[in-house]
């Protein structure tokens, strides 16, 4: 039954009990765990089933939206971006390979998210800034639970455009040739309500922007 409520409740609690669990795809960049569960609730345990789940050596990601003013308006910095997923697929759902991004990057392990932002940003954009310059912007969370734990943490930056110098990137071939650009964050959430800015981490860092900087 619904219930209506005014405040978000505190969500059912739950145990998952981990049967067996093999790993699939190991020595690429994500490996599968086929782990068989039982969920606990209430004293009563589900029958038994399968789950894939994502994993990786680094799992969590740190998403940032670097930005300026110029003759009052304020600039976001985007990135262009190979996703060989979206590309094969491209006829089904109508976009290229390529999709316009905010920067981010995984986080190592053994790094904290804000040096990883940091350093994200050199490599990808070509600003050089402080981990102390960077702000969070919201709080982290989960972009696709239903097959990964990861977690992305969101900051933003203002820079200098002055100090930018042309980015290394990571030496793949899916940032080879990328593009930076720079465009009024207004530009820039139109684009994403007329669908020609895909990426979902994005747009919600985008708009947690601009309820900062309003």
């Amino acid at each position: 039954m619904t219930v209506p409520r005014a405040t978000l409740p505190e969500a059912p609690k739950v145990e998952l009990e981990t049967i067996r669990e093999t790993r699939i795809g190991e020595g690429g960049f994500l490996a599968v765990r086929r782990v068989e569960l039982v969920v606990v609730q209430d004293g009563a345990r589900s029958p038994e089933f399968t789950y894939d789940i994502i994993d990786r050596h680094a799992l969590d990601a740190c998403v940032m939206a670097a930005h300026h003013v110029d003759e009052g308006r304020v600039w976001v910095w985007l990135r262009s971006s190979v996703r060989p997923p979206v590309g094969l697929r491209s006829q089904e759902v109508g976009s290229s390979a390529v999709l316009w991004e905010l920067p981010a990057g995984l986080i190592e392990p053994g790094e904290n998210a804000r040096a990883a932002a940091a350093r994200e940003l050199a490599e990808e954009l070509g600003f050089d800034v402080p981990e102390s310059a960077l702000a969070e912007l919201g709080p982290s969370g989960f972009p696709a639970p239903g097959c990964i734990g990861e977690v992305h943490h969101f900051f933003h930056v203002e820079i200098d455009p002055r100090t930018r110098t042309e980015p290394d990137g990571d030496g793949s071939p899916v940032e080879a040739g990328a593009r930076v650009i720079a465009i009024p964050l207004e530009e820039a959430l139109a684009a994403c309500r007329r669908g020609e800015l895909r990426d979902e981490k994005t747009e919600l860092a985008l708009r947690r922007l601009a309820e900062v900087l309003s």
